[in-house]
């Protein structure tokens, strides 16, 4: 088998985000109710791209030692222009947690105490080890999971400079974006439960707080 180039690899690895995020059911639940205001689905996606962000890009990484250099090359003499920063060390999961926590404090207005971050950090981290392998299971694995809760098979990454651009996350279906409202009861990316299971509580400092089990 041939081995996956690194634009593949990169590809990979941001579907592998972006399925891992979509599979939340704190952040759908968040997007579901336009807890993070009307334009919540999009805040998703660029919550999305933000996390990606987080990592070395993979095109560079698993580049040849020439293409690697000329890379370099290029960056320096770009260094006086206005780029956007790339990350150039990859985060542990410690670092994901914080982000994706941070994130949906600020702008979902979610205190998410259920330790679910912490899973979807890791299955981050999985997805990543894998693509810098070349090895893809991780993200099958997440894909088969997205797509047997009725979401799109072919879910598309697209990056955007800042939060204000248009969705960084798109689906092969235009009105795919307006899919946590139109699913009815059963949201694709949140598993059946009775409703009142899933009844936010407010803390006292007026943010939805998200309780489930400890993590041992």
């Amino acid at each position: 088998m041939a081995t996956p180039t690194p634009a593949t690899c990169q590809s990979q690895f941001e579907q592998g985000v972006a399925i891992a995020l979509h599979l939340w059911p704190a952040l759908s639940l968040a997007v579901q109710n336009n807890w993070g205001g009307p334009d919540s689905a999009d805040k998703r996606d660029w919550f999305a791209g933000a996390i990606v962000d987080l990592f070395p890009d993979l095109n560079k990484v698993l580049a040849p030692a020439s293409e690697k250099q000329q890379q370099q090359t290029t960056t320096q003499k770009s260094s006086g222009d206005d780029h956007h920063d790339e990350a150039t060390e990859e985060p542990d999961q410690l670092d994901i947690e914080t982000v994706l926590l941070q994130v949906m404090l600020d702008e979902f207005e979610v205190n998410v105490d259920d330790d679910s971050a912490f899973e979807v950090a890791e299955q981050i981290l999985r997805v990543r080890l894998g693509c810098l392998k070349g090895k893809f299971d991780e993200v099958d694995a997440l894909r088969r999971r997205f797509e047997g809760k009725g979401g799109n098979k072919n879910v598309v990454f697209k990056k955007a400079e800042d939060q204000d651009n248009d969705t960084d996350w798109d689906t092969d279906d235009d009105e795919e974006a307006d899919s946590d409202e139109e699913m009815g009861e059963a949201p694709a990316l949140v598993p059946t439960q009775p409703k009142e299971k899933v009844e936010p509580e407010v803390d006292e400092d007026g943010f939805t707080k998200v309780v489930g089990k400890k993590r041992r």
